[in-house]
C-alpha cells in the first residue's frame, strides 16, 4: 500500500500550517470591518462598502519575485522574499492611487518544510500590515517531482480600490512636469538571474546585500495623494527606466538626469562589463519609483518623501516630443559621467 503522505504529500503538515497561521494573524488587520470570512474556509469574504468613492474601481496585481527564490534558499531566510512578494503586488496598485484592501499568496514547494513556511508566510503577515492591507487567504501546495530539493514558488495577489476620478496616470502628465525619484533598498527582486552569476564567486560575502528586500512605498504614496500635485507614479522593476514611459502620454518623453547609483550597483557594472545603457534597462539602479509632479509641488513632495525614510532625487523634466511619437526616456547626460567616482 502507498498513501498520500508515502507519495510525497503532508497534508497533516498543511493543517498544522494553516492553524498556526489563524493563532499568529495581528489582533487586528487592516479593514478588519470589512472581513467576513477569511484564512481556513474555500473562499475568502471581503465587504465592498465604498460609500465615499463616486466612482469606485477595484484594482487588481499580481507578480512574484523571480529566481530570488533561489537565494532565500541558498540562504535559508524567507522573510525577505515575503516582503518582496508583498511589494511587488502593492507597489504597482498604488501607482494608479489605488488603496491596497487585501492580499492572497500562492506557496508552492517539492515538501512543505513548516519553518520554512512560517518564516515565509510571517513575512508575508508583517508586510501586508505595513502597506495596510488584509492578508485574507492563500494556497499552500505541495508538489512532489515538479520542485527539487528545497526549491519552492510563490506569487502573490492583492486587490485595492481607486476612485475613478483620482486616478493617478499618463492622462493627468503635461510638458514641464518633473521628476521625483525615490530611493530603491537595494536590487528589489529584479534581475537575479544575472545577479546570481554576478556574485557566484562570493555570494555569501553578499547575503546582506543580495536578500534586502523590496521597500514598500504604500505609505509614501498615500501620504503624496493628500496633497496636490502628485499625477503619475511609475514603479521601476524589471526593465529599469524603460517602465518610465508606461505613465507618459503619446508625444512626450522624459529627459533624466543622472543621480548617485549606490555601491552595490557600480560594483555590477564593473563585474559584468555592462555598459550605463544596459544597467538602467536592467536594474533600478538606486531608484525603485518615479513620481511624475507639478512643479510647484516638488518640493512638498519631496519632503514628504523624505519624511518616510527615503532619499528624493531630482530626476529631470517631462518635455513635448514630436506629435504622434510613443512616449520615450532619455539621458540629459548620456555619458553618464562622474558616477564611477
Amino acid at each position: 500500500m502507498i498513501d498520500y503522505k508515502q507519495a510525497g504529500v503532508d497534508v497533516e503538515a498543511g493543517d498544522a500550517l494553516v492553524d498556526w497561521l489563524k493563532s499568529n494573524a495581528p489582533k487586528r488587520w487592516p479593514h478588519q470591518d470589512r472581513l467576513v470570512a477569511g484564512i481556513g474556509g474555500f473562499a475568502a469574504l471581503f465587504r465592498a462598502d465604498f460609500k465615499d468613492y463616486k466612482e469606485p474601481c477595484l484594482v487588481s496585481c499580481t507578480d512574484g519575485v523571480g529566481t530570488k527564490v533561489k537565494l532565500a534558499v541558498h540562504f535559508e531566510s524567507y522573510k525577505e522574499v515575503a516582503q518582496d512578494l508583498v511589494a511587488m503586488c502593492v507597489n504597482d496598485m498604488v501607482c494608479v492611487g489605488a488603496k491596497p484592501l487585501f492580499f492572497l499568496d500562492y506557496y508552492a514547494s517539492g515538501r512543505l518544510r513548516l519553518p520554512a513556511a512560517k518564516d515565509f508566510l510571517a513575512g508575508v503577515q508583517a508586510s501586508c500590515v505595513e502597506s495596510e492591507c488584509a492578508l485574507i487567504g492563500g494556497e499552500t501546495a505541495e508538489m512532489p517531482g515538479v520542485y527539487e530539493g528545497n526549491d519552492f514558488d510563490a506569487a502573490g495577489f492583492s486587490v485595492g480600490v481607486v476612485d475613478r476620478p483620482k486616478a493617478l496616470g499618463p492622462h493627468l502628465v503635461q510638458p514641464g512636469y518633473r521628476l521625483l525619484g525615490l530611493s530603491s533598498s537595494g536590487f528589489h527582486s529584479n534581475g537575479f538571474s544575472l545577479l546570481r552569476k554576478v556574485f557566484a564567486a562570493d555570494l555569501d560575502q553578499w547575503r546582506e546585500v543580495l536578500l534586502k528586500p523590496t521597500a514598500l512605498y504604500v505609505k509614501v504614496v498615500l501620504a503624496a495623494l493628500e496633497q496636490q500635485g502628485l499625477k503619475a507614479v511609475a514603479h521601476i522593476t524589471g526593465g529599469g527606466m524603460d517602465n518610465l514611459p508606461r505613465v507618459l502620454p503619446e508625444g512626450t518623453k522624459a529627459r533624466v538626469k543622472p543621480w548617485p547609483v549606490p555601491a552595490p550597483f557600480l560594483e555590477v557594472k564593473k563585474r559584468s562589463g555592462m555598459s550605463w545603457s544596459q544597467m538602467l534597462t536592467t536594474l533600478n539602479c538606486g531608484v525603485g519609483m518615479v513620481w511624475v509632479v507639478s512643479p510647484e509641488s516638488f518640493e512638498s513632495l519631496s519632503k514628504i518623501v523624505v519624511q518616510h525614510g527615503f532619499k528624493a532625487f531630482d530626476l529631470g523634466t517631462v518635455e513635448k516630443a514630436e506629435a504622434g511619437q510613443e512616449a520615450g526616456w532619455e539621458l540629459t547626460d548620456p555619458s553618464w559621467e562622474g558616477l564611477d567616482l
